[in-house]
């Protein structure tokens, strides 16, 4: 299925980009479209709801490495401030 929309914003266009990319790697994969899983009854509600949970479950530990990368940035760059001061 092929379709154009007119993007103004390349943010938007960018998203939208990675959610076809998603789309084709999951049908690679698995050989079907959600479209499909839904019609045939391969996925019930309670499939859907428990896939969500667990998505929603790993994006939190993803914040939270990102978080401690960032931190872990931050620490670094201190340090390097405050040895480059010394270094004067």
């Amino acid at each position: 299925m092929k379709r154009e929309y007119e993007v103004k914003d390349p943010v938007v266009d960018r998203v939208l980009k990675k959610f076809t990319d998603r789309s084709n790697l999951g049908f690679e994969k698995y050989g079907q479209s959600l479209h499909h899983e839904r019609t045939t009854g391969m996925k019930n509600l309670v499939g859907y709801l428990n896939d969500i949970q667990e998505e929603l479950m790993d994006a939190v530990l993803y914040i939270q490495a990102a978080r401690e990368e960032l931190q872990d940035l931050s620490e670094e760059a201190l340090i390097k401030k405050f040895d480059d001061e010394e270094a004067i």
